[in-house]
């Protein structure tokens, strides 16, 4: 559970970037996105295999690109 204590000082903007921030940092939204919808195991492994062919093409083109 998230908790955001008012500083002494601190205006209610302040408190509320503050809070935006721990929320972003946690990841909260994220995890909320994620489980809106059911993905099954094996669509869960297929879209990691398609990202992670994604990211090693990537890889590639900039190791061809520098002449490495």
């Amino acid at each position: 559970m998230l908790l955001v204590n008012l500083r002494e000082g601190e205006s209610a903007d302040a408190l509320l970037a503050r809070f935006t921030k721990m929320v972003q940092r946690d990841g909260i939204l994220r995890e909320v996105k994620r489980r809106r919808h059911f993905i099954s195991a094996s669509e869960a492994r297929r879209l990691a295999a398609q990202k992670a062919a994604r990211k090693r093409a990537r890889r590639e083109r900039k190791r061809a690109a520098t002449g490495r």
